[in-house]
C-alpha cells in the first residue's frame, strides 16, 4: 500500500498556483499546506484548494514536522537557495522551479545536502514533460534520424511576461528562458557533452530602460562535434497572455525532425480581443477537467517518484550541468569570445 505524504507550496502565484491544484486534486497527496506573502492571493488559493493551512512565513513549512515534501514556487529567484537549503537540511524532499542556484557553489552545496539526508531533489524544467519535446528524446534515443548533427531551439515569449520576469532578477535569457531549452537538448544528447560555448545578446527595447537584453543567442559545441543553437527572446508584441512561440529542429546523418510548438493549432478570434492563441503558454492552463500543458504533468511526476521511491526525470546534477553552460554563455557575451566548458569555478 502506498502512503500518502503531505506537501507544501511556497509561492502560490502563477506557477505555484499549477503546482498547488495539481497537489490538491493528487490522492497520493493527503494534506496540502501553503505559504503566500500575498493577503488575497494566499486567501484566494485557500478557498480555492483543498488547503490544510495557508500561512505568510514559508519557514513555518521547513519547521512543520508533520510535513514531507516541499514545492518552491517562490519569487524573485535569489530566495530559492536559502528556501531549499532549509528544505533539505531538514530531511524534507524539494522540487524547485529552475534554476538551481545562482551560482555553483550553492547548486554544489544543495546537491550534497540532498545526498546526506537521502532525499528526493529535483528542479522544474518543464519542457520534458511536453510531449513534443519528449518525442525528440525518443528519436534521437532510438537513431530514428541516425546521429544527430545539429540542433536548433529557437523560443520567444510576449514583452509582457518579459518585464516581469527582467523585473525581479538580473539573471540572463539564457539563465531564465533559453535554460528550458538548454536542459532539455542535453538531455535528448547524453552521454555526449558540451565542450565549448559562444553567446551574444542584443536590445533594442528593453535596454532603453535598463541592461537586460531583448534575446540571447548561444551556440554549444558537443564531444562528438554535434552542434547546438538556442535563441531566446522576450519582446514578442502582446497577445494571449504568456504566449510562448518555439520551433525546433533537429537534422541528423540519415534525416531530420522538425517540430511546431508554435500554438497557432488552436485559433481563436473575437471582436473584442482579435486573434488569440489558447493553451499556448509555457506552463499550460487548466481546460475543464483537463490541463493542457507540461507543467501539471511535471507535479504529478514527482508526487509519484516521493510515494514510490521511483527516480526523478530531472537530477539535481543534470539541472547543475545546464547551469555552468548558460554561466559560460553569459561569460562568452561578457567577453566576446568562446568560452571552453565546464566552467566549474566559483569565481
Amino acid at each position: 500500500m502506498i502512503e500518502q505524504i503531505n506537501v507544501g507550496v511556497i509561492g502560490t502565484g502563477w506557477c505555484g498556483g499549477i503546482r498547488t491544484k495539481a497537489c490538491s486534486d493528487n490522492p497520493l497527496v493527503d494534506r496540502l499546506f501553503i505559504a503566500e506573502i500575498n493577503d488575497a492571493r494566499r486567501a484566494e488559493v485557500a478557498e480555492q484548494y483543498d488547503v490544510h493551512e495557508a500561512v505568510s512565513d514559508w519557514q513555518k513549512l521547513i519547521l512543520n514536522p508533520d510535513i514531507d515534501t516541499i514545492i518552491i514556487s517562490a519569487t524573485p529567484e535569489t530566495t530559492h537557495y536559502p528556501m531549499a537549503l532549509a528544505a533539505l537540511q531538514a530531511g524534507k524532499n524539494v522540487f524547485m522551479e529552475k534554476p538551481i542556484a545562482t551560482t555553483l557553489e550553492q547548486a554544489d552545496e544543495l546537491i550534497q545536502t540532498a545526498i546526506d539526508k537521502e532525499v528526493k531533489f529535483t528542479i522544474g524544467y518543464s519542457q520534458r514533460f511536453n510531449s513534443k519535446y519528449a518525442y525528440v528524446q525518443k528519436a534521437l534515443t532510438e537513431g530514428l534520424i541516425g546521429e544527430p548533427v545539429t540542433c536548433l531551439v529557437s523560443r520567444h515569449v510576449t514583452r509582457e511576461l518579459g518585464s516581469k520576469i527582467s523585473g525581479r532578477t538580473a539573471l540572463s535569457p539564457a539563465a531564465m528562458e533559453a535554460t528550458h531549452d538548454l536542459d532539455f537538448l542535453l538531455w535528448c544528447l547524453r552521454p555526449r557533452k558540451p565542450v565549448k560555448v559562444y553567446s551574444q545578446t542584443a536590445g533594442k527595447l528593453f535596454s532603453k530602460n535598463s541592461e537586460t537584453p531583448d534575446h540571447q543567442w548561444i551556440l554549444v559545441t558537443m564531444d562528438d562535434g554535434t552542434t547546438i543553437t538556442v535563441g531566446a527572446g522576450w519582446i514578442l508584441p502582446l497577445g494571449y497572455p504568456n504566449y510562448a512561440h518555439t520551433w525546433i529542429e533537429v537534422i541528423g546523418t540519415d534525416g531530420a525532425l522538425i517540430i511546431d510548438d508554435s500554438h497557432k493549432d488552436v485559433h481563436l478570434t473575437t471582436t473584442k480581443d482579435g486573434i488569440r492563441y489558447p493553451m499556448s503558454s509555457m506552463p499550460g492552463e487548466p481546460v475543464n477537467h483537463t490541463y493542457a500543458g507540461p507543467m501539471y504533468e511535471e507535479t504529478v511526476h514527482f508526487l509519484d517518484a516521493v510515494c514510490r521511491n521511483k527516480p526523478v526525470l530531472v537530477k539535481p546534477e543534470e539541472a547543475k550541468e545546464v547551469m555552468d553552460l548558460y554561466t559560460a554563455a553569459d561569460l562568452s557575451v561578457e567577453r566576446g569570445e568562446p568560452v571552453m566548458l565546464p566552467v566549474n569555478s566559483y569565481g
